[in-house]
């Protein structure tokens, strides 16, 4: 059972809708922050915030396309009427290029690929070390993938938008370390989400990243990466700054 480690913090979670991003909006509220909750569909934060509620915790909904520039100003700007200040940042949100390699990737998969993987995550930090700024302290944590440290765990675009967003992590941990700002990734391996529900997937890109999953010890359910990130969220990692945490069950140590 989660201790109050997040007690009057407050944090915004993208992506919270489901799988990882709802597990740590669960785990975030129950350690005592007050969570926004961003997702692009309203149905979906609208039940996890009724669920945080039952459990006597504190939500709110922001429904919003993180790619969007102008969807994260609105967001930034409504956390800021609503409780004043920003804490933690937790960048999940994320959508999968259905193995696609270079070859067939179109325009048009490649820039929402990034978007939402990428620019999303440059927009909400860009404008929370802004705040983190001026507040002399804040926490940044990034969901990456094993994908963003190797070339075989995904198609063209979403391994790009991993490995970029990996290095967004680098940069920001090292440049704000004196001004007391952290900004950690973590790269989970297979985890049982809904991020391939219903997609097609390229034959030749899903058959060469097919060849290494025979090494993957076992997949994980969602609430492992939600006690990792909680950890990250809490003073226990003040020393962890500028770092990606791989949490794969032992598949890329192969």
């Amino acid at each position: 059972m989660n201790t109050k480690t997040l007690t009057s913090k407050v944090a915004i979670v993208t992506g919270a809708g489901s799988g990882i991003g709802k597990s740590i909006a669960m785990a975030f509220a129950q350690a005592g922050a007050s969570i926004i909750l961003a997702d692009n569909r309203q149905q979906n934060i609208e039940a996890v915030a009724d669920a945080i509620q039952k459990k006597g915790g504190q939500a709110t909904c922001f429904t919003a396309d993180i790619s969007r520039e102008e969807d994260v100003s609105l967001l930034m700007n409504f956390t800021l009427q609503t409780y004043d200040k920003l804490d933690i940042l937790v960048n999940n949100a994320g959508i999968m290029d259905n193995f696609t390699p270079v070859a067939e990737v179109s325009s048009e998969l490649w820039e929402r690929v990034i978007g939402v993987n990428l620019n999303g995550p440059f927009y909400t930090c860009r404008t929370a070390v802004q705040l983190f700024l001026k507040q002399g302290s804040g926490t940044i944590i990034n969901i990456a993938s094993i994908g963003g440290l190797y070339g075989g765990r995904a198609g063209c675009a979403y391994t790009a938008s991993k490995h970029g967003l990996i290095g967004l992590t680098r940069n920001i941990g090292y440049q704000y370390a004196e001004k007391g700002i952290r900004c950690n990734a973590i790269a989970p391996g297979g985890i049982n989400t809904n991020i391939l529900y219903g997609k097609e997937n390229d034959p030749f890109g899903f058959e060469r990243m097919n060849a290494g999953t025979g090494n993957m010890p076992h997949s994980a359910n969602p609430d492992v990466i939600a006690e990792l990130a909680l950890f990250l969220a809490s003073e226990k990692s003040y020393f962890v700054n500028g770092t990606v945490i791989t949490a794969d069950g032992g598949w890329t140590a192969y």
